[in-house]
């Protein structure tokens, strides 16, 4: 009998980083670390095919890898203040924006933290009744 815990969510993520092996896991596992920090209760998810997606009151961010990026996109980074300018990516964009990290980037811990934070409240503000 197959164990079902090999395909929870958090599993098929754990076999994604581990799979990539190289800058790409590692950033993926750091991304991951921090949005666990800062929101404990978040959701993972494993959505269109093989996407780690976190959620609290609604997506926060999707964590993508492909050959020279890992693509960390906010469903509402429209919304979200974001000072530091972290957001580097689908910038045109009505609602989505996107942090794209390419090999040797370092990633300011305390401002992506920020935006996780941010996203993670403006999902609970639109989910109150009004």
């Amino acid at each position: 009998m197959a164990d079902p815990e090999a395909h929870a969510p958090a599993a098929l993520i754990d076999a994604r980083i581990g799979a990539l092996a190289d800058w790409r896991g590692e950033t993926l596992a750091r991304v991951r670390a921090l949005i666990h920090e800062t929101v404990p209760n978040v959701v993972e998810e494993w959505k269109w095919r093989g996407v780690p997606v976190w959620s609290s009151g609604g997506i926060l961010c999707t964590g993508e890898t492909y050959r020279a990026v890992v693509k960390l996109t906010f469903a509402h980074g429209a919304a979200l203040p974001d000072p530091s300018g972290l957001f580097n990516a689908s910038l045109e964009g009505k609602v989505r924006r996107a942090i794209d990290l390419r090999q040797g980037d370092v990633l300011d811990a305390g401002a992506f933290r920020a935006l996780v934070q941010a996203a993670a409240g403006f999902n609970t503000a639109k989910s109150r009744p009004r």
